[in-house]
């Protein structure tokens, strides 16, 4: 697809979406949202994720898009809403000059959920399935020029047009091998976070590890603790 095509594509995708996610907070929308995050972690186990595994499979969908059902599930229910955006991000080397290079390609794909006529849980995933195709087919476009077309109203409450990520990282590639240098994963906590609500899932030998990182001056720690464990 042509920049002009992409952008077309995301015009109409996105037109007449809310502006604002209103999930249920601990403590008042600042005039100015601040950038304090928290973070509060959930295993989902083996037996919970091999399931999960069988049921993409057999739907014919991405592990990816049946943990984002869920995630566009949970949000539904504690907003009432039925209109859910949820951003995620996307590598965006899907051309062989950018492979091997070093440096930040990432790009931020939304997703737009309708989640109208009480649908299963089956056919929620169909449409999921066909909000993230549609995504990936036009993903070459800059989040940045996709907000410029749209022209949302701004607010510095909350950013704009989706307020809430979602990431599914597949570790399977282990550790990379840099000759004698030995490498290891170091968790580190920021203390930030961009959005109001992140989800983070990282598959490991033991299931699902489920991170939500999240604004510290909206949600008690104790609100997203219930919230992963709705998820599960």
């Amino acid at each position: 697809h042509t920049m002009a095509q992409n952008l077309t594509y995301w015009k109409e995708r996105l037109s007449g979406s809310p502006a604002l996610l209103r999930l249920p907070t601990d403590h008042p929308l600042p005039t100015v949202r601040s950038y304090r995050g928290a973070r509060k972690s959930l295993l989902l186990p083996k037996a919970l994720t091999d399931a999960l595994r069988e049921l993409s499979r057999r739907e014919g969908v991405t592990l990816f898009m049946t943990l984002l059902a869920g995630f566009n599930a949970l949000l539904a229910r504690h907003t009432a809403q039925e209109d859910i955006l949820v951003g995620t991000p996307e590598a965006n080397r899907d051309r062989l000059e950018t492979e091997g290079l070093i440096g930040f390609f990432v790009n931020t794909l939304v997703l737009r959920t309708n989640l109208s006529g009480d649908p299963s849980f089956r056919e929620l995933l169909q449409r999921v399935r066909e909000v993230a195709l549609g995504a990936y087919a036009h993903h070459s476009t800059p989040f940045e020029k996709v907000v410029e077309t749209l022209h949302p109203e701004r607010n510095l409450s909350y950013s704009p047009v989706f307020q809430v990520m979602f990431n599914l990282h597949n570790l399977h590639a282990g550790r990379p091998r840099l000759g004698d240098l030995k490498v290891e994963e170091v968790d580190c906590d920021p203390g930030t976070t961009q959005y109001d609500l992140m989800f983070e899932v990282s598959e490991r030998p033991n299931g699902l590890s489920c991170m939500a990182v999240f604004c510290a001056d909206l949600f008690a720690e104790e609100t997203i603790g219930r919230w992963l464990g709705h998820y599960r």
